[in-house]
């Protein structure tokens, strides 16, 4: 039996007690913790992204009275005429886009009669441009097919050219773009003496190579049956 007494002697402290700090508990714990950190193994988890269903393949033909050329798009994208062709007003009535509502894409796609009239922006000394009427010529027009692409130095991992020649008898250049670059796939087509045809792929969001690869991918067989039907349907439009 314990008396009331002796009960008080046990609940009193020692004189020579401390009380330990928290961390002389802590410190056992955390160990513990790392020894089982280290012996587990590590899985790092991939980036997602959002399930792409794409459309089952249908192609419907682009053969306009009056246009100088003709090809087969998408059935589940469509033509679009605008007034302006990147904040600047269309040269020609034969300046069309494909757009791609489904993936927030859209395909510029340019026309010059080589030998017609363009406007062209010049640098002047001062490192302004100003607009100035000039001629069509083939060499320069794919000069500055290469020049637009090489734009995205800058950004891209890499840029590949290679030269085409279609069943149609249809030859060009087609660039594609590695890294996030505005533009991964661009292209131009032409007969040298009457007839230039420029192409170009964008995005409606901020480049990601790696989000965007799987849409690209299927725009690239998208890309590719254009050119394979494309075909010059008349003579060059004066002044064009």
């Amino acid at each position: 039996m314990v008396l009331a007494e002796d009960r008080n002697n046990i609940m009193k402290k020692p004189r020579n007690y401390k009380r330990l700090p928290i961390a002389h508990y802590l410190l056992p714990i955390v160990g513990c913790l790392l020894i089982m950190s280290c012996n587990s193994t590590y899985t790092s988890k991939k980036t997602g992204y959002f399930h792409i269903d794409f459309p089952q393949r249908a192609y419907v033909p682009f053969q306009k009275e009056g246009f100088p050329y003709s090809f087969e798009y998408p059935a589940y994208a469509r033509i679009a005429k605008d007034s302006t062709y990147f904040e600047q007003d269309v040269q020609n009535p034969f300046w069309v886009n494909i757009d791609f509502p489904g993936f927030g894409a859209r395909i510029f796609l340019s026309y010059k009669a080589v030998g017609g009239k363009s406007t062209y922006k010049v640098k002047q000394p001062d490192g302004s441009y100003k607009d100035s009427l000039g001629t069509n010529v083939f060499d320069y027009m794919v000069n500055d097919a290469f020049k637009l692409t090489n734009k995205n130095e800058s950004v891209a991992s890499s840029i590949n050219d290679s030269l085409f020649h279609t069943a149609n008898g249809i030859t060009g250049v087609f660039f594609r773009v590695g890294g996030n670059a505005a533009t991964a796939k661009q292209f131009f087509m032409s007969d040298t003496t009457n007839h230039f045809f420029r192409g170009a792929l964008y995005f409606d969001v901020t480049p990601n190579a790696d989000s965007l690869r799987p849409v690209q991918d299927f725009l690239q067989a998208d890309i590719d049956h254009l050119i394979n039907t494309f075909k010059w349907t008349g003579k060059p439009v004066s002044g064009n």
